[in-house]
């Protein structure tokens, strides 16, 4: 009898051991900055500066284009966004993120865009990942197919994230349904078509990325 509970007393010792282990890995894993988000913050303040002016003329551009009969189209950088995210956006809107969120940043891919951010609560201090693929379902339908979450390292269930778009769409009163293509959760968000005192009605027809780089195009059209 003393053998068989020194044998299930090393049994649960061991067990306790491997549990222990497996969570100081998660919370190791936890704790690591990736690469790719390092290197999109460690970017020196003057450049950040001229990526947010940049980003703020584009968005000027588009704006005046938009009101214009016919096609339109622009292009914003990774660099452009993320200065706006380092500069204009705690500056001037620093409501934005919630109050545990910081630093947010984005890596643009030809088939996905990263969205990065700090996290802090407690103890707990991470860098989250969100992995989108982006793209224009049909006309003004933005189609956002979710690839994966993480904390540093780690893979995260991704209920929280979809509760926080479907907030978020809710919110900003935008229709929202959701799909699955091969697995994968897609939000299906339509984009209003405000009408001016012309009647004219503006089309999102295009969203692509490239290395680095987000491609929209659209045409604005006067409609009876």
């Amino acid at each position: 009898m003393r053998k068989k509970l020194y044998i299930a007393g090393a049994v649960f010792c061991g067990l306790l051991l491997a549990v222990a282990a497996g969570l100081l890995l998660l919370y190791r894993g936890a704790q690591q900055v990736p690469e790719e988000y390092r290197r999109a913050v460690d970017v020196k303040r003057a450049a950040l500066q001229q990526g947010s002016d940049e980003m703020l003329r584009q968005a000027a551009a588009l704006a005046s284009d938009v009101k214009q009969e016919g096609q339109w189209q622009a292009l914003f950088t990774a660099e452009q966004i993320n200065g706006w995210l380092a500069v204009d956006l705690p500056e001037n809107h620093p409501r934005t993120l919630p109050e545990d969120m910081s630093d947010p940043r984005v890596v643009i891919k030809p088939d996905s865009v990263v969205l990065f951010c700090r996290f802090r609560r407690k103890n707990l201090e991470s860098v989250l990942s969100l992995t989108v693929e982006p793209y224009m379902a049909e006309a003004n339908v933005l189609a956002l197919r979710i690839r994966r979450v993480r904390a540093g390292l780690v893979p995260m269930p991704l209920e929280n994230v979809l509760a926080a778009v479907s907030k978020a769409a809710r919110k900003a009163e935008l229709p929202l349904q959701w799909r699955r293509a091969d697995g994968d959760p897609v939000a299906l968000v339509t984009i209003p078509q405000p009408r001016d005192e012309q009647n004219k009605v503006v089309e999102i027809e295009s969203l692509r990325l490239g290395e680095g780089e987000v491609y929209l195009s659209g045409r604005t059209e006067r409609r009876d």
